[in-house]
């Protein structure tokens, strides 16, 4: 892998790359400690310029035909598969993702830009029935308009495709604002925008503080839509923030996915689907399974079957073709791992393989872990670790499965593994969550909706649903005498 080299990025607004008189942020590699970027330290005078950039733009965007739309998104479609391994590279080395990630990543970020080319044509209006004979009744869609797009470090493509796709295809301008851990595929995306001949102010990236650009986002009336991934706790202050002007949400927020493991299911196909889940990103996903329930008869074959599997897992710098497991995001980050792990041993778990921080080149790293007879009363299985670690926890019956999967306010992801149909479909019928996986413990896709019940947001991102969040319905009723 040829990495890329430390440099100073700028951010763009109405088409012109700015930020050079400004401070910096430093992006830092988790897997070593080293500064491999900086970004401009922006605030609330870059976000409002942005935002006036998007809002003039607008003006001239949304009218352009939902065909002339798609020819930007499918040239930047092609853009982002041209540069993958960049991008990929990018990736790894601003957050610690392994490189096959990485580039995985890349591909999904490209397909939600596809998806969305393509959708675009399909934003329909109607004609209902009068009750009248000379009045005509319809209902028009429009582009709910100026569009900010905020998103977490985890994913620091993907989300951003996810968010602008839907919301260009629509005939919306954006503002986006990239986790200051991350920023740097958000950079690169933009150049790409760029080169895809977006006009100016259509597609616009701000860095910095992430206080003052979202009070700047907040407070301005010419934003009609916030698009959100990261936090429940951030989540509801944009809701609260979102009042006064009555701003449009969509949220994706926190989860704490359970995963149930049937003694009708298929061992192998159980642990495939949660080594596929749980340690995606080492474990710092938002769908990835955090607590995993497992019937007792066949509790101990799943749990050393499983815990095999993962002693397989290599750890260390993604950069490094033969990685399983990258570093966490930064100290915070192992220092919660480790507390849940602790706490759980303390109150009477063992752990079957890993447990421990890994001393590395100066990166921040954690060991795949299994921990075996947990209990609700853990905080491994009360709060989300965000990390490679795999609790599960002995339960009797599907009764008691449901029970404790729903007992979480959190309503994002949950999985289901079952060899029967009809058990299955009953059990899933009862589970309180945005996505279910039954027997995948991969779900997720550009053509399918995403999002979550209860605390774990408002609204859906991908497939159609992922369209109709950034369009305003209009109805008109034409008299024709």
């Amino acid at each position: 892998m040829n990495e890329v080299k430390m440099k100073n990025y700028l951010m763009n607004i109405n088409g012109e790359w700015v930020g050079e008189g400004l401070g910096t942020i430093d992006v830092v590699n988790p897997a070593n400690g080293q500064t491999v970027g900086t970004v401009p330290n922006g605030g609330e005078e870059e976000a409002t310029l942005a935002i006036d950039a998007a809002h003039e733009a607008f003006q001239t965007w949304s009218q352009k035909t939902a065909y002339e739309r798609a020819g930007y998104l499918k040239r930047l479609h092609q853009l982002i598969l041209d540069n993958q391994e960049e991008l990929a590279q990018i990736m790894t080395l601003e957050m610690g993702k392994p490189i096959n990630e990485s580039r995985g990543e890349v591909k999904y970020a490209a397909s939600f830009i596809e998806w969305f080319a393509e959708e675009g044509k399909r934003v329909y209006g109607e004609t209902i029935p009068s009750h009248i004979s000379s009045k005509r009744l319809q209902v028009w869609k429009k582009p709910v308009g100026v569009v900010a797009a905020i998103t977490p470090w985890n994913f620091p493509a993907a989300m951003l495709t996810r968010k602008m796709g839907p919301a260009l295809a629509a005939g919306c301008t954006v503002v986006m604002k990239p986790s200051g851990e991350s920023p740097l595929s958000a950079v690169k995306l933009m150049e790409l925008c760029e080169e895809a001949g977006f006009p100016k102010g259509v597609v616009n990236l701000v860095t910095g503080s992430s206080s003052k650009i979202a009070k700047a986002i907040m407070d301005n009336a010419k934003v009609r839509k916030i698009t959100f991934t990261g936090s429940t706790e951030v989540g509801k202050i944009l809701i609260r923030q979102s009042a006064d002007q009555v701003k449009r949400l969509s949220l994706e927020l926190g989860g704490h996915a359970p995963l149930i493991v049937l003694d009708d299911a298929d061992v192998e196909v159980a642990v495939k689907g949660v080594m596929a889940s749980k340690f995606r990103n080492a474990g710092q996903t938002c769908i990835c399974a955090n607590r995993i329930y497992v019937q007792a008869g066949i509790y101990d074959a799943f749990v050393e079957k499983f815990s095999e599997a993962v002693e397989e897992l290599s750890v260390g710098n993604g950069v490094d073709e033969s990685v399983d497991i990258g570093p966490l995001i930064n100290q915070a980050g192992l220092d919660k791992v480790k507390n849940h792990v602790q706490d759980a041993i303390t109150k009477g778990a063992s752990v079957v393989t890993g447990g421990e921080a890994i001393t590395k080149d100066g990166g921040v790293f954690f060991a795949p872990t299994v921990i075996k007879d947990v209990d609700q009363s853990m905080v491994v299985m009360q709060e989300e670790t965000f990390g490679p670690v795999a609790p599960i926890q002995k339960i009797a019956s599907d009764e008691e499965a449901v029970k404790l999967a729903n007992d979480t306010p959190y309503g994002l992801a949950a999985y289901v593994f079952s060899g029967n149909v009809a058990r299955g479909t009953r059990v899933i019928e009862q589970l309180n969550f945005g996505i279910v996986g039954w027997n995948d413990g991969a779900p997720s896709a550009a053509q399918v909706p995403f999002g979550g019940m209860k605390e774990s947001g408002i609204g859906r991102e991908g497939g159609h649903e992922g369209l109709d969040a950034f369009v305003e319905s209009q109805y008109v009723s034409i008299g024709m005498e």
